[in-house]
């Protein structure tokens, strides 16, 4: 069994209706960037190469489909550090994944996410994006659709061909389906889990440029956690699309408090006369 001396263990997940390849290439970058670290990207039930199968109705039920996949995925390197960075839904089922079994995970990244009975409902989805996204849904031209998703989710000036055409044929080998929209929406919406902090180091990011969700609704949840957020000025809902770089060295220099405060801990263990 591998078990890198510095190895960890990084389970990426998408948000509403997304998948593996709206990655693009943050994956590779993240891998690069932190030393150990081995990315699976897994996608839930009704997205990506789960497609075809019927999405849960809960928050709970999308999170052990996931959480099945990703550990069977990572299992050659079980004894490293499990994380999960995630985005929108998928910090959310990150948060039922920490909540219920805690034990697993060394942490969390959540990025633009909300929790109901926290925040409300026009700030957990604004209101004033509600007609594009019904636009998007009747769109027939799938680079048109995938062009104006971008442009919701991201604050980027403009994106390049290669970008629309990678998403095109995402969607034209892994279709969503309405179906799985909907359930999707609904588990969200009723996602009301304790609002006390899971058991695990959380690190909160959000783009104050999100046209989506609220930056408020990650306010709101670093003040009941008490924890400090880390803020984009300008990034979108789309936060490691819009600025991977930051994304990336942000979470390292969490990763490197998370260390030094295991190093401080054992080293006061193991000196006399401290307690």
């Amino acid at each position: 069994m591998q078990n890198e001396a510095n190895a960890s263990r990084w389970v990426l997940l998408r948000g509403l209706v997304r998948e593996s390849a709206h990655w693009d290439d943050f994956p590779q970058r993240f891998a690069a960037s932190v030393p150990g670290a081995r990315c699976y990207s897994v996608d839930f039930p009704g997205t990506g190469v789960h497609w075809q199968t019927l999405s849960p109705f809960s928050v709970a039920g999308i999170m052990e489909a996931g959480r099945a996949e990703a550990l069977q995925r990572s299992a050659a390197l079980s004894g490293a550090p499990l994380f999960v960075l995630s985005v929108s839904l998928g910090a959310m089922v990150a948060i039922e994944w920490a909540r219920r079994h805690p034990a697993e995970l060394a942490g969390v990244v959540l990025i633009n996410t909300s929790l109901g009975g926290l925040s409300p409902l026009h700030e957990r989805l604004n209101w004033r994006v509600l007609p594009d996204m019904l636009r998007m849904a009747l769109e027939r031209d799938v680079a048109r659709r995938e062009e104006q998703i971008l442009r919701l989710t991201s604050n980027a000036a403009s994106f390049s061909p290669e970008l629309i055409a990678a998403r095109v044929d995402a969607y034209r080998r892994h279709p969503v389906s309405g179906r799985t929209l909907l359930r999707q929406l609904w588990a969200a919406s009723r996602f009301r889990p304790s609002l006390e902090k899971p058991p695990v180091p959380v690190l909160l990011l959000s783009g104050q440029g999100d046209r989506m969700v609220s930056p408020g609704c990650t306010d709101a949840l670093a003040r009941i956690w008490q924890l400090e957020p880390l803020r984009h000025p300008t990034a979108g809902h789309d936060l490691p699309l819009d600025e991977p770089e930051w994304t990336i060295e942000v979470t390292r220099e969490w990763m490197r408090g998370l260390a030094l405060s295991a190093s401080s801990e054992t080293s006061a263990v193991g000196t006399p006369g401290r307690s």
